[in-house]
């Protein structure tokens, strides 16, 4: 098992060094992530590292130890809080802190006592993972699944099985409730590849459907079932733009099952939709977005409506696999693979017994499909005629080799147009974000829950792609902005540090000057005089 990350959390950095060293970490089964000197930069550390346990002080500048706990609890609730305070703030530590704080102790610190509180923090910590990894546990876990008819009604229902007016008495008959007023499906896919050691993949996956239940289904009063491997939620909104919310919720979830179970998880969120037969085509829509993990990365949530620029969610061509294949590689896959896809097409589709006849109706098919999805995804690819009976009459007549060459360009402009499509689409969001914070970057309540708001689009697919773009997250680009606008200021006006401080969005002038120091090495009133000595 791996060690226990540990976050120190005092304003003075020579406690910080002293704790360091006085402990053998690493023969407690723990190691230290990072550490920070105000509650500030600890909540920027945790959403970096995601320490197991945060050991904190309480009395520091800007805030304090108590609030950084309460912060956490909201906001990480499995990470492990430990006080370290003075004497003189024991008592109201105790009676102050209304929170679930493993331990508390007293300076200077004591190694021999420290020792003791990690040795008894890491059997806690191995009791709670051991017991959501234990084997009797996951057994039964996989015999409380869902009751056998109501999974099968879901199950159908994401075939698009069932007939509309045969619904409602299917929902009296099994006592199920789905008021809406908007639906949308999440496939929740288990990585059987990625596994802890002496773990059953069947077991794992179950693990993360009990979890997935306990976690997701309550607050978004979601229908949890199993089906094909993997776990759908069928999660009920109560407006359209409750999605962004829901796909920040299932990436917590992502990062949750790897940290805790050890399990690789994906999610992926179909389209929203507003009544309950659409759902077939928000289950095609997940599906799809789960399949996005081999561009964006698994143990994440993945919205299909925020990575798939302009296309419709459509199924492929009916009982043609080789097809649906051929278009998964074209939006998914490298150059090889859609080479190897298009070869598979023609090998399938060019039987030596097959009529004249039959081959004609298998490239009026392919055309036909090609052209949908050219122009569901707003692709305009050389070779491919605007005039598609002209493209019918044409392919006709081309020997199969000329026919595979044919099909492999086709497919490798339309591969090049959606990557374009896909880049252009990212930078565009990015820069209105740029832009955003251009216009409103005085404003102390600017923040990246606000942007990602005005934009439409869920923090982690958001934080994700800006970071990717930028080479930064979005807080340090909005910070470092500030602070290069308050360093302007300084030079050109005459305001008051406070004052600029305030501009730039600041409503506290000493965390400004804070932070203004930590980027340019100096105080706000020095860097003034820095850059206007000698002026008149």
């Amino acid at each position: 098992m791996n060690n226990y990350s540990v976050l120190l959390v005092d304003d003075e950095e020579e406690v910080i060094h002293v704790i360091m060293k006085k402990i053998n970490w690493e023969g407690l089964g723990f190691c230290v992530a990072g550490h920070a000197n105000n509650g500030v930069k600890a909540l920027e550390l945790m959403e970096e590292c995601q320490p197991d346990v945060v050991m904190t002080d309480i009395r520091m500048p800007f805030m304090d130890g108590l609030e950084l706990s309460r912060r956490i609890k909201a906001e990480y609730p499995a990470t492990k809080i430990l006080f370290f305070t003075g004497f003189d703030e024991f008592e109201y530590a105790r009676g102050a802190v209304h929170l679930e704080v493993e331990e508390y102790i007293l300076k200077p610190v004591n190694s021999v006592e420290l020792t003791n509180v990690f040795t008894q923090l890491k059997i806690k910590l191995d009791q709670e993972i051991s017991e959501k990894r234990n084997v009797e546990i996951l057994q039964k876990y996989y015999m409380e699944s869902l009751p056998l008819l109501q999974a099968n009604f879901y199950t159908s229902l994401i075939e698009g099985s069932i007939p509309e007016e045969e619904i409602p008495g299917y929902l009296s008959d099994y006592q199920l409730s789905l008021p809406g007023p908007f639906y949308c499906c999440v496939v929740i896919h288990t990585s059987s590849s990625q596994v802890p050691a002496n773990i059953n993949p069947l077991l794992l996956a179950t693990s993360v459907h009990r979890q997935a239940q306990e976690r997701l289904a309550g607050r978004w009063h979601a229908k949890c079932f199993s089906y094909l491997g993997n776990t759908i939620l069928i999660p009920q909104l109560n407006t359209e733009g409750g999605v962004a919310e829901l796909t920040d919720e299932c990436d917590r979830f992502c990062k949750y099952a790897r940290s805790i179970i050890g399990a690789v998880v994906t999610a992926g969120i179909g389209p929203v939709c507003d009544t309950i037969l659409a759902l077939a085509q928000s289950y095609l829509g997940a599906r799809e977005a789960v399949s996005y993990r081999a561009i964006y990365g698994a143990a994440r949530a993945i919205n299909v409506q925020e990575v798939v620029p302009g296309e419709l969610i459509q199924p492929g061509p009916a009982n043609d696999a080789e097809v649906a294949g051929l278009l998964k590689m074209i939006r998914l896959g490298s150059e090889k693979d859609v080479i190897q896809a298009a070869d598979l097409y023609v090998r399938h589709t060019s039987f030596p017994n097959k009529s004249l006849q039959q081959h004609h109706v298998d490239r009026m098919e392919l055309v036909s499909t090609l052209y949908r999805f050219a122009l569901n995804n707003d692709i305009s690819a050389q070779g491919f005629s605007e005039d598609i009976r002209m493209q019918y009459s044409s392919l006709f007549d081309l020997e199969p080799a000329a026919f595979r060459e044919w099909l492999i360009n086709c497919s490798l402009a339309f591969r090049e147009n959606l990557i374009h499509a896909r880049n252009k689409s990212t930078r565009s969001f990015v820069g209105k974000a740029e832009e955003y914070v251009r216009h409103n970057y005085g404003d102390e309540d600017l923040s990246l829950d606000r942007v990602c708001e005005e934009l439409g689009v869920s923090n982690s697919y958001f934080s994700s792609v800006f970071k990717k773009e930028k080479g930064n997250s979005f807080i340090r680009y909005l910070t470092d902005y500030r602070l290069e606008q308050a360093a302007a200021q300084l030079i050109e006006t005459s305001e008051k540090s406070y004052m600029i401080a305030k501009n730039v969005g600041y409503a506290d002038p000493n965390y400004f000057s804070y932070v203004f120091k930590r980027k340019f090495g100096v105080s706000p009133s020095k860097y003034r005089r820095e850059h206007t000595e000698g002026e008149d």
